[in-house]
């Protein structure tokens, strides 16, 4: 499973190299790489639907028990899908929308880099790794929302929501440290048959808010919303 992340953003790298070879046709082609994982990912439908779980898992920071360790089950499948399904879609369009406009390149880099850090996260088995993934979406989400970066109001969006969300990812990774020293293990599927015992912690709480203080900043819930609004790519004028 780390595989098909490497192959996102091993795409984003030579996205340039791409758009200069195959003009116009750049976005298609690059929409392959998404589109091959999403069938690559739909081959598991059926053992994952079965009760099956594939695992993969690699020594990362041995000394601290880190492991570059990802997990495919029902809910990480759902969600594998949808990133490569509809990142396919979004290159294809996104190459006919900015058509002619010079900055096209950085549009399927960002974007290839975006995929490849969101497959990453709902993929991650470990609570390191998740955080990992999660904070490279941080940078892949200001390099898109300062797309048209000549303009003040686009890199004064991008920093706003790198600040907030970069601040997120780091009350993220208090919560986890907290969840990791209550259940001795940061691995994510072990976590839940110990369920009970870390509600009953007193650090359960704190480690929750601060979870959950990460994510309403990278999703742009209430009152975190403030940073969303608008920070969309624009078509050059």
């Amino acid at each position: 499973m780390l595989t098909p992340v490497l192959i996102l953003f091993l795409a984003a790298s030579f996205a340039t190299a791409a758009h200069r070879a195959l003009g116009r046709r750049a976005g298609v082609v690059l929409a392959m790489a998404p589109g091959l994982l999403f069938a690559h990912f739909a081959r598991f439908l059926a053992p994952v639907a079965s009760g099956q779980a594939l695992e993969e898992s690699w020594e990362w920071v041995a000394g601290l028990g880190i492991r570059l360790a990802f997990r495919l089950d029902g809910l990480s499948l759902l969600f594998a899908l949808l990133v490569t399904g509809i990142g396919a879609i979004v290159l294809v369009y996104g190459g006919g929308y900015l058509k002619g406009d010079p900055r096209l390149p950085r549009f399927y880099s960002a974007m290839l880099f975006f995929m490849a850090a969101m497959l990453g996260v709902v993929l991650a088995d470990d609570a390191i790794a998740l955080f990992v993934f999660w904070e490279l979406t941080s940078v892949s989400s200001y390099l898109l929302i300062g797309f048209d970066h000549e303009k003040a109001e686009a890199r004064k969006a991008a920093l706003q929501a790198l600040f907030v969300t970069g601040g997120g990812g780091l009350a993220l990774l208090a919560g986890i440290l907290l969840l990791g020293r209550v259940a001795g293990t940061l691995q994510l599927s072990a976590l839940g048959a110990q369920a009970a015992a870390i509600q009953a912690h007193a650090l359960y709480l704190p480690a929750l808010l601060l979870i959950l203080l990460g994510a309403f900043t990278k999703s742009a819930q209430f009152p975190f919303h403030f940073w969303l609004p608008g920070r969309w790519p624009r078509r050059a004028r």
